[in-house]
């Protein structure tokens, strides 16, 4: 029972600081959609250390997909998300 408290605390914690852009993804979370849409805002992105921490992101959100972990994709290509538009 603590668990579940503590993966919906964590869970309401996520949704309140998403980003505005997640919100315009369809509501699939990890999806090739979403992918392929956040590797083009990433392409799009010049040269720099925000570029590279997003690349990174994207691939280990593929990895994870890949491999059947759809929370730790959505985890990095929320991060991934994320780079694309600090910088």
């Amino acid at each position: 029972m603590t668990k579940l408290l503590g993966v919906i605390a964590i869970a309401a914690v996520a949704f309140a600081v998403a980003p505005a852009q997640a919100a315009k993804h369809a509501m699939g979370g990890c999806s090739s959609a979403n992918l392929e849409h956040t590797e083009t805002a990433i392409e799009a992105m010049p040269d720099g250390d925000g570029k590279m921490v997003a690349q990174k992101e994207i691939a280990a959100a593929q990895d994870s997909m890949l491999n059947g972990k759809m929370g730790a994709c959505g985890m990095h290509l929320n991060k991934a998300m994320h780079a694309t538009m600090g910088k």
